[in-house]
């Protein structure tokens, strides 16, 4: 993944909101959400799959557990001997939270840098393995990019507030998934003084700045809406795009 917008508790009806994009070159493949068959029914996982790696960038169980991650923009500290960070993501789907914080501790240093979000989805913890801190996602509204979680970056600070006036404006009109789409379709790119500097030219940097990405090699493949109601009810909306940022498919699974 590459941007994440939290809502927690800020819903009537939904208390969990997760709004979610996954920037990837076009090249590499994909194959999209999907059950999993090599998981049996009781540990099935619900997860687009890497097929380069193996791994995912985000997943969920039939229990409610979730994972995502987003790579640190490091490449000053890339090592190409280290370990997919997608593994992080399929691992974090079949381990209790106090197994998963040790082994994170522990074996991060195998991997590039990354943020990893996990548990339950009504009692999610951060880990950041540049920091080696944890946190838990608190009543509020949250975001995850390249960086550490709550990092101030341009689209970071756009995503929150259209997450935050799209919430408050279901007081008057019902929240709708599509307006939860349209949230993350907006292409804007952040003024030039205003990029972070993340060690990348400044050319890919504007580029990079807009919650959705369009470009011929790179950009924006697919989008993720999550959510979680009062009675327990878990809803996954998952949509592609090609190369030209158009839309190509929608799924729809249900979790009780």
């Amino acid at each position: 993944m590459c941007v994440l917008f939290f809502a927690i508790k800020q819903h009537p009806k939904y208390p969990v909101i997760i709004c979610a994009n996954r920037d990837e070159f076009h090249q590499r493949p994909t194959q999209a959400m999907h059950w999993w068959p090599e998981n049996n029914k009781q540990d099935a996982i619900l997860a687009g799959k890497d097929l380069q790696a193996g791994g995912s960038w985000l997943g969920l169980t039939k229990q409610g557990r979730f994972s995502a991650l987003t790579n640190f923009r490091q490449p000053q500290d890339f090592d190409e001997h280290k370990k997919s960070r997608g593994c992080l993501v399929v691992n974090a789907l079949a381990k209790p939270d106090v197994q998963l914080t040790t082994e994170l501790k522990e074996s991060s240093n195998h991997y590039n840098g990354f943020t990893l979000v996990y548990g339950q989805l009504n009692h999610l913890m951060c880990f950041d393995s540049v920091s080696q801190k944890q946190c838990v996602l608190n009543e509020g509204f949250h975001s995850m990019s390249n960086g550490a979680l709550h990092d101030i970056w341009p689209k970071m600070s756009l995503g929150l507030a259209q997450l935050s006036n799209t919430i408050s404006s279901a007081k008057m009109q019902p929240l709708t998934i599509e307006k939860l789409f349209i949230l993350m379709k907006n292409h804007q790119q952040a003024q030039v003084e205003h990029l972070p500097q993340t060690g990348i030219p400044t050319d890919w940097e504007h580029l990079l700045s807009s919650i959705f990405i369009i470009s011929p090699e790179y950009g924006t493949r697919t989008t993720n809406i999550i959510t979680l109601d009062n009675q327990g009810n878990i809803n996954v909306y998952d949509r592609s795009y090609n190369a030209q940022g158009e839309y190509v498919s929608t799924q729809e699974f249900q979790l009780t």
